[in-house]
């Protein structure tokens, strides 16, 4: 597979804007560990083979074993998560498959149990920037496989 499309030569500010929500989303709180959870989970609804690459490389680096990665795709029948990563999980999907209708309340109530107001949003926030760099990195075909980890996350998130 070729890429289509160099974002970086092409049109610079395309990826400068979303590393911008990047830098907020580091600094916003949340575990970073939750945060690359759930973008991996995104990105594997999405089939983004760069950023499933990206995320299960990015985990793995921060310790995160291999029986929770490999249960991902079957987190609701898997012991490896907290109540408070599950309810991120279920956020995750129904944020990520609006095709299927709404977000339901269901799920709101959920999540809203175990997350405050803030950390919903910014949540939120997470799996709106991971939807977007699927697509731009599915649009593009960016090939998946090069990535390498930060040695730490400042030198990542910038």
């Amino acid at each position: 597979m070729e890429a289509r499309i160099n974002y970086s030569e092409i049109a610079p500010g395309v990826h400068q804007a979303m590393f911008e929500l990047g830098k907020y989303l580091y600094r916003c709180g949340l575990e970073q560990p939750l945060m690359d959870l759930v973008c991996l989970r995104a990105s594997q609804i999405n089939g983004c083979a760069y950023c499933v690459d990206m995320h299960w490389k990015d985990l793995r680096a921060g310790g995160e074993g291999d029986q929770r990665l490999y249960g991902l795709d079957a987190w609701q029948e898997s012991p490896y998560y907290s109540d408070r990563e599950r309810a991120a999980l279920a956020w995750t999907e129904a944020v990520t498959n609006l095709h299927e209708g709404h977000v339901p309340d269901v799920v709101y109530d959920q999540v809203c149990r175990f997350f405050t107001k803030k950390e919903l949003a910014d949540l939120t926030l997470v799996i709106a920037a991971i939807n977007g760099w699927n697509r731009l990195n599915i649009a593009a075909r960016t090939v998946a496989g090069t990535y390498q980890p930060a040695k730490t996350r400042l030198e990542k998130r910038g």
